[in-house]
């Protein structure tokens, strides 16, 4: 808290400082013009040198008030990271302790297995995302691509996810908008890919509150283009949300959300690895408490054997 107060301290200390140089600048240079009105060149040089003066002086006070903000978010995100790895630890020593120094009935030692199990997997996500995170922001990385079946990706995270969760078709499903068996074929690493719809769909049942309604649908508006939508009924997001979700570290301010537990990594790792797969992605949400709609936009391969069929397909009429 102590800390907070000291940033915003000197966030205004910063912007008070900027605005008395600009002051002060503007009254030389506007009282230095009026002496030298007959000057001409000396003139033109006085009104160059105060633009790049206040230039200047605006940059330095935005690139500042930047990097404040910058250490608050990096701040936010240790204490998120340092509080997601340290209540898994603690349960599962707590269990451990129970279990070592106590006789319990096999019923409840098989929920304390459980509990230690989901603790571990909690555990295991957030230094994936750490790691995943660090790993996207190196542009030279290459990406191993082969030929996905983008339906059968989509429709393998949604029934993980709904087991994971334990969560029943009406309230997490998959809608194949196709017709007649047809596929959408993209070039992507599985892993890559994976992790950016697991992100969507659980940060879709998270921000759902107590009645979760989320649907994973699949589309082909063309033949070039692969679609995949992520929507739900949960809090939704303001209008001057909507890009800033995707940066590092951040989350989104509401007062339900806060209950949410998160690092502010999992959208960030979204937007760069759809990214690096020459994809967009993009959220919409008609307001505050309307739920909101993540559209994934993927380059559509074409295979050979599709091609094959379709020109049968013309061939036979």
């Amino acid at each position: 808290m102590r800390l907070k107060s000291q940033r915003k301290a000197s966030i205004l200390f910063f912007t008070v400082l900027g605005i008395c140089l600009v002051a002060l600048a503007v009254a030389l240079n506007v009282g230095w013009i009026i002496l030298n009105l007959r000057e001409v060149v000396l003139l033109v040089l006085g009104v160059i040198f105060f633009l790049v003066i206040i230039a200047g002086l605006v940059l330095n006070t935005i690139f500042l008030i930047r990097e404040i903000r910058l250490n608050e978010q990096h701040d936010s995100f240790i204490n998120a990271v340092t509080h997601e790895l340290k209540t898994p630890i603690a349960s599962m020593r707590l269990y451990l302790e129970t279990l070592q120094t106590r006789e319990v009935d096999e019923a409840k030692r098989q929920e304390f297995y459980r509990i230690m199990l989901a603790d571990n997997d909690r555990l295991l996500h957030t230094v994936e995302q750490v790691l995943r995170a660090s790993r996207t922001q190196h542009s030279q990385r290459t990406v191993e691509r082969v030929a996905l079946d983008l339906g059968v990706l989509a429709r393998d995270c949604v029934e993980l996810a709904r087991t994971r969760t334990h969560l029943n078709v009406g309230e997490l499903r998959f809608v194949n908008q196709l017709t007649n068996g047809e596929q959408v074929w993209v070039k992507g690493d599985p892993d890559e890919l994976r992790a950016v719809l697991s992100n969507l769909i659980d940060n879709a049942i998270k921000y759902s509150g107590k009645r979760v309604d989320v649907a994973v649908t699949l589309a082909a508006p063309s033949a070039k283009q692969a679609v995949l939508y992520v929507s739900d009924q949960g809090i939704g997001l303001a209008p001057n949300q909507l890009k800033r979700i995707f940066k590092r570290f951040y989350r989104v301010p509401a007062r339900v959300a806060l209950r949410v537990k998160g690092t502010g990594l999992g959208l960030f790792i979204v937007r760069s690895v759809i990214e690096k797969h020459d994809g967009k992605v993009f959220a919409e949400s008609a307001g505050e408490g309307l739920g909101s709609t993540f559209t994934i936009q993927l380059p559509r391969l074409v295979m050979a054997a599709e091609n094959e069929f379709n020109e049968v397909k013309e061939a036979l009429g």
